[in-house]
């Protein structure tokens, strides 16, 4: 369970500064120590996990549903996006224009990353930044090749 808490805490880390730590307080009600314990991976917090009407109101606000997304993750399933919140503007051409563009840049990050045989927190990070914004693509390009085969 130690693998699977700090993979939701660093999923909640990265919804809670997607959203920003001030309007994460009001969208939620707490203050930024509390916000700041879900994420803590101090061992004295290591139980403490962000309760869901919270996790819901922020990926609202958010550019990803993070958590969610992690939590879909360790459970083996894919999530693909309601038509009324994707963006629908252009078509399997443009994914896969946008789908080289993100893979290049994250064999890129990961080029630099691995230089010098480790991975830093930072270059961790960075790949992961860059994985989920290429799983992003994935996703649209998955609905574009869904509408063009109905």
């Amino acid at each position: 369970m130690a693998g699977v808490g700090s993979y939701l805490k660093k999923h909640t880390e990265a919804l809670v500064k997607d959203v920003g730590i001030e309007p994460a307080c009001e969208l939620t009600g707490k203050s930024k120590a509390t916000l700041g314990r879900y994420y803590s991976d101090s061992e004295e917090h290591a139980d403490r996990f962000m309760p869901v009407d919270a996790v819901a109101a922020l990926e609202a606000a958010a550019s990803y549903p993070h958590v969610t997304s992690a939590l879909a993750e360790l459970r083996g399933i894919t999530m693909s996006y309601d038509d009324a919140t994707r963006n629908s503007a252009g078509g399997i051409n443009s994914d896969v224009i946008m789908l080289s563009q993100r893979f290049a840049v994250l064999m890129g990050e990961y080029n630099q990353s691995i230089e010098d045989g480790i991975i830093t927190v930072n270059e961790a990070k960075r790949l992961l930044r860059e994985t989920t914004a290429l799983q992003k693509v994935l996703i649209e390009m998955k609905l574009h090749l869904e509408e063009e085969s109905t």
